[in-house]
């Protein structure tokens, strides 16, 4: 039997094609304290109109998630948080949320993304830790 008869659904590639597709058409907002719901699902930080970030709330909310950056970039050297865009999408469903934020990564492969940025990170602190690219370049204001 040839193989074009056979078909397979590539569930994966419809969901990252159709998440991608209704984040850019959802609305970009500056990076406020209170930007999002309080509910799970993904979001992406733009700095200076460039996608840097993308990060799920899955134990927590969007609307937690965006405060805990918008205070760390605002306690930042070097950058200015008016300079920080976000959108959002509210998702239900655990599986759902972490296969979105893995197509934004995908699909963007955001600057930040490995750059230590994200406000957990296991060991921050911690004695022969190093401190991240983002420390660095953005230290905390004195």
């Amino acid at each position: 039997m040839c193989e074009k008869h056979q078909f397979v659904f590539e569930f994966d590639r419809a969901y990252n094609q159709q998440l991608i597709e209704k984040f850019e058409a959802s609305p970009e907002h500056p990076l406020t304290p209170d930007v999002a719901q309080a509910q799970k699902g993904v979001y992406a930080l733009y700095y200076r109109g460039e996608l840097v970030y993308a990060g799920k709330a899955l134990n927590t909310t969007v609307a937690r998630r965006l405060g805990e950056h918008y205070r760390k970039i605002a306690g930042r050297t070097n950058i200015d948080v008016s300079e920080v865009s976000c959108r959002f999408l509210l998702i239900g469903g655990d599986w759902f949320v972490r296969a979105a934020e893995d197509a934004l990564i995908q699909h963007y492969r955001p600057l930040w993304q490995s750059s230590g940025f994200g406000s957990h990170i296991p060991g921050r602190g911690r004695p022969g830790v190093r401190v991240s690219i983002w420390e660095k370049q953005y230290p905390p204001r004195k």
